[in-house]
């Protein structure tokens, strides 16, 4: 990703990665060591990504959305916004009623477990 992001020039196409990780544990740039109760075997890799600390592994979609903010003409929150709102579309397509909230970044099903994290790098 740093490769690709290192080589883009106002030319390059816009992205979406789509990934089913090993288990692994990021750290984003607001996580703390003491956040990590028990990784046991599993890796803890920093990132620079916002956010605090997501395990990610097999059965989970973990996706990149590598996209020219400037070109497209939106900011920041507007990002989180299209992408909470595709998820919560997403969701309801099987039937799950899901929604954002505000104040905390991700979609939270109805019952207000979070089934989708956001963790973004700018």
């Amino acid at each position: 990703m740093k490769a690709f992001n290192e080589q883009r020039d106002e030319t390059s196409a816009d992205e979406i990665w789509l990934l089913e990780h090993q288990p692994v544990f990021t750290q984003g740039q607001a996580g703390k060591d003491e956040y990590i109760l028990n990784p046991g075997n599993i890796p803890v890799v920093q990132s620079d990504r916002g956010g605090h600390v997501t395990y990610h592994g097999p059965g989970q979609i973990t996706a990149y959305i590598l996209v020219d903010l400037k070109r497209l003409k939106i900011g920041v929150r507007d990002l989180v916004s299209l992408i909470e709102q595709a998820l919560v579309d997403t969701l309801s397509h099987w039937n799950i009623s899901a929604s954002p909230r505000r104040e905390a970044p991700g979609v939270y099903i109805d019952s207000g477990e979070k089934i989708a994290s956001l963790g973004l790098r700018i």
